[in-house]
C-alpha cells in the first residue's frame, strides 16, 4: 500500500505534459443530461398564506448539470468532446443545446424523446442558503427508439475515440442494454471506458476499465460498510472482483481518494483542497480530468492525482464550476 504521494520536478513535468496533450484527446460522454437552474433572491417576510418564506427573486442562472457538467469540464480542459444523451422537446432542452453550442460541443448526439421532459433541477437560494430544490424529470428507462439512435451515434464515432465516459445519474439513460452494447462494441481493450456510477447494482458496470464510486456508493455496491482502512481495502478489493474491472477509484471527500488496481496495489491520494466552499460538481470534474489524464497517456495513479488537483480547485468556488487547462497547469506547478 502506498500512502501520501509527493510530487518531484519530474512528476510535475509529466502531469503538465499530459495537460498540454488534452487538446488532442477525443472523448465521448454518455449519460443523463440536465439543466441546473439557480434562482437567487432575498427573504424579508413570511407568507400570509402559509408558514413559508417569500423569496423576492433578484436573478436566475442556468448552468449545465449532471452529465452535461462533465461535458462542460472536459471541454473547458480543452478536449475534443462529443456527447450523447436525451432531452425533451421543450424550452430547457433548447437552453441546454444553446449552452453546449457556447462551448463549441457538437449537439448532434442529443436525442429528443417525445413525452420525456429535459431533466431540470431548480434551486431557490436566499441569503446564501438553499430554501428549496424542485426537480422536473422522468426516470423511466429510455425508449427503444432513443436507445437505438444513441447506439448508432456511438458506433459511428467509436474508431476515432481516445476514451468514453459513462456518467450515470440514474435518470434512465444508463441501462443494462446500453452497457451491454458498449461492452460488445469495444473490440479493443485499449479504449478506456470510465464510469461514474449511481446505482447499487454493480453488475451494470461489469467489465469497464475504471469505476469512480464515492464513499457511499462503494459501501452500497460492495456490501461492506467503510469505516476504517481495513474495511476500505475490503470494499475496494470486492469491487474489483465484482466488477471485473482494471481499476476502482473510491472518492472520499475530505479524506481524498483511494485507488485500487488489479495487481493488488492500493494508493491513497490525500485531498489537496485548501478550502472547501462547495462540493457541487466535484465528481464531474474528477471523472473528466481522470479520463483525459488516461487518454493523454498517464497511468491511473497519476491521472487520479491530476483529477484530485482539479477537484481541489473546483471545491474552492461556489456553484458547479469547471477548471481550465491553464488553472490546472498553475496548480500542478505550485503543488
Amino acid at each position: 500500500m502506498h500512502d501520501h504521494l509527493r510530487l518531484d520536478d519530474e512528476e510535475r513535468a509529466h502531469l503538465a505534459e499530459a495537460v498540454e496533450r488534452f487538446p488532442r484527446c477525443r472523448i465521448l460522454i454518455i449519460g443523463d443530461l440536465m439543466l441546473d437552474t439557480f434562482i437567487w433572491g432575498d427573504v424579508t417576510r413570511i407568507s400570509p398564506e402559509a408558514p413559508v418564506p417569500v423569496v423576492e427573486v433578484r436573478e436566475e442562472t442556468r448552468l449545465l448539470g449532471g452529465t452535461a457538467n462533465v461535458v462542460h469540464n472536459a471541454a473547458t480542459l480543452g478536449a475534443q468532446v462529443t456527447v450523447t444523451g436525451v432531452i425533451g422537446n421543450d424550452h430547457p432542452g433548447s437552453e441546454l443545446i444553446g449552452l453546449l453550442d457556447g462551448l463549441r460541443v457538437p449537439t448532434d448526439g442529443l436525442i429528443v424523446e417525445e413525452g420525456r421532459p429535459t431533466t431540470i433541477k431548480t434551486r431557490i437560494i436566499a441569503q446564501n442558503q438553499q430554501v428549496v430544490r424542485y426537480d422536473r424529470e422522468r426516470r423511466a428507462p429510455l425508449g427503444r427508439n432513443s436507445l437505438d439512435r444513441m447506439l448508432t451515434y456511438i458506433r459511428e464515432r467509436l474508431d476515432g475515440l481516445d476514451g468514453i465516459i459513462v456518467s450515470d445519474y440514474a435518470k434512465g439513460v444508463v441501462t443494462m442494454e446500453l452497457m451491454d452494447a458498449l461492452r460488445s462494441l469495444r473490440t479493443s481493450k485499449r479504449l478506456p471506458i470510465i464510469v461514474d456510477p449511481k446505482l447499487p447494482d454493480a453488475a451494470l458496470y461489469r467489465g469497464v476499465t475504471l469505476v469512480t464510486p464515492n464513499h457511499l456508493e462503494a459501501t452500497r455496491m460492495s456490501g461492506v460498510e467503510i469505516h476504517d482502512t481495513a474495511s476500505l481495502v475490503s470494499a475496494g478489493t470486492k469491487l474489483l472482483e465484482r466488477l471485473e474491472c482494471e481499476t476502482v477509484l473510491i472518492t472520499r471527500g475530505k479524506a481524498g481518494m483511494s485507488l485500487f488496481q488489479r495487481d493488488g496495489v492500493m494508493t491513497n491520494i490525500p485531498t489537496v483542497a485548501r478550502r472547501v466552499y462547495d462540493v457541487t460538481g466535484a465528481g464531474d470534474t474528477v471523472i473528466a480530468t481522470l479520463t483525459l489524464g488516461i487518454a493523454a497517456g498517464l497511468p491511473p495513479v497519476r491521472a487520479a492525482l491530476l483529477a484530485n488537483i482539479a477537484a481541489g480547485i473546483v471545491v474552492g468556488e461556489v456553484g458547479t464550476a469547471a477548471v481550465s487547462a491553464s488553472q490546472l497547469l498553475d496548480a500542478v506547478g505550485s503543488f
